[in-house]
């Protein structure tokens, strides 16, 4: 992901779960040792938008759901692919062989954080840092064939948000990006619960 991405997740997430609004571009910069510039230049999107407003060093988040499509419009999921191949077996039996340091995302990250799915799906997309990699090409090696099985890289901050799911907001913006037809059910469903 982008640091900008980062930036807008953890504003994101702050504002939905927290109910925080007010930010310092400073505080940002720290929490994820970012320049000013960077946290900044990360504002000028949402600020042009009107979904956030800038005063000084400190600002504040005016539209919620509007900053989310900012990140969602913004985000380029195939960027971030790291591994992909064609599994033959269902998404539960694949999920079911997913080594411990993998967190879950798109489709995945909604059934294992809520308990059931909207729909049918096949297409399976995880985080995974260098050893966990390692690992899922050992478990699901290189096959020719549909790609449905995709792993994206993960960024050093995701695990702040939850050991095996992506936060919401981050499922919803890559349910977004996705190309598959279910993917719109489930971002009706998540949009529910991001905004009930």
């Amino acid at each position: 992901m982008l640091k900008k991405e980062i930036v807008w997740r953890d504003i994101l997430e702050s504002a939905i779960r927290k109910k925080q609004f007010q930010f310092t571009q400073k505080d940002l910069a720290q929490k994820y040792g970012l320049s000013s510039s960077t946290v900044f230049n990360a504002l000028a999107i949402p600020r042009t938008q009107g979904a956030i407003t800038v005063s000084g060093r400190d600002f504040s988040v005016t539209d919620v759901e509007k900053l989310l499509y900012i990140w969602a419009t913004q985000r380029n999921l195939a960027r971030d692919i790291v591994y992909q191949t064609s599994v033959p077996m269902s998404a539960r039996e694949i999920e079911g062989l997913a080594p411990a340091g993998i967190v879950f995302g798109g489709c995945s990250a909604y059934a294992h954080a809520y308990g059931n799915s909207p729909a049918e799906y096949d297409a399976i997309y995880w985080y995974a840092d260098a050893a966990s990699l390692a690992e899922i090409k050992k478990r699901f090696p290189k096959r020719t064939g549909r790609a449905n099985f995709f792993i994206l890289k993960e960024d050093p901050f995701l695990k702040r948000f939850g050991s095996r799911v992506t936060p919401d907001t981050q499922t919803f913006t890559d349910l977004w990006n996705m190309k598959e037809w279910y993917a719109k059910d489930f971002i009706t469903a998540i949009k529910q619960k991001l905004f009930p």
